[in-house]
């Protein structure tokens, strides 16, 4: 058999598997890999964590700011001028004194201001207070002397159901005065005498006055069917004056005092 010219021109072609530690051909901008392509790993800080310069910087400017619940300043600056004095609170100088008597181990006294009558005897105790009563209409009782102030005690008559007492009382020997309202208690009996009302009243005492020689001075007023009845102590007023005693303080309290002050 003869064979053609077209099939002695063509030479066999051998065909043979690629080689596994070739590798493979790639195309321009194209893997032929079937694995994702790698991506590099960059670390990038945080926003929220300075660097330390920025950290240095905030610090340096870093400031502390105290306020109350409505967000105002807790702090009050206070200038003094040349030949100003500050003034001193009462217990700081109180305090200051203690540690100077401790200091100077003397024994520790405090000195406290009291009010007390000029009268020796209560009203109510003395044995014409009913004959003063129903003449007056109006008499103090008694009177009750303590830190805050000064609380009395008033019978009056019982003329009419619609009445009204008042105490009108001075620390400036009546150079000004001021008045003060008395509120009812209650409704008694006197023995052998007229069916009274109770009435009591408060004097403050304000903190100035209290040293000695300082003198209140005080009458009471009863006003009922448009009449006025006074009870000024037959005309001399109902006076207290301010003393002062000195309380030793025992060696073992004088350090818990200290620390409680």
């Amino acid at each position: 058999m003869s064979r053609s010219k077209t099939d002695s021109g063509k030479r066999p072609v051998k065909i043979r598997p690629p080689s596994p530690k070739t590798a493979p051909r790639q195309t321009a901008g194209r893997s032929l890999s079937c694995e994702p392509p790698t991506k590099s790993i960059i670390q990038r800080r945080t926003q929220s964590l300075p660097s330390p310069s920025e950290r240095s910087r905030l610090s340096r400017r870093a400031s502390v700011r105290f306020v109350d619940s409505l967000g105002l300043d807790l702090e009050n600056v206070k200038v003094f001028k040349s030949g100003e004095d500050p003034f001193v609170p009462e217990h700081v100088l109180f305090r200051l004194l203690m540690n100077a008597e401790l200091a100077s181990s003397k024994g520790l006294e405090i000195s406290l201001p009291y009010l007390k009558p000029m009268f020796s005897v209560q009203p109510g105790d003395c044995s014409n207070f009913t004959e003063r009563l129903c003449c007056q209409q109006v008499c103090l009782e008694r009177v009750l002397c303590y830190e805050p102030g000064i609380i009395g005690i008033v019978q009056v008559v019982n003329l009419a159901f619609e009445k009204e007492v008042s105490v009108r009382y001075s620390f400036t020997n009546w150079k000004s005065c001021s008045e003060t309202k008395a509120y009812w208690v209650a409704s008694k009996f006197i023995s052998n005498g007229p069916c009274c009302d109770t009435f009591r009243f408060h004097l403050p005492v304000p903190p100035y006055i209290l040293h000695p020689g300082a003198v209140l001075e005080f009458a009471i007023c009863y006003k009922v069917m448009g009449m006025q009845f006074w009870d000024n102590n037959a005309g001399q007023n109902y006076k207290l004056t301010c003393q002062s005693y000195n309380l030793p303080v025992p060696k073992e309290c004088e350090n818990s005092m200290i620390h409680f002050i």
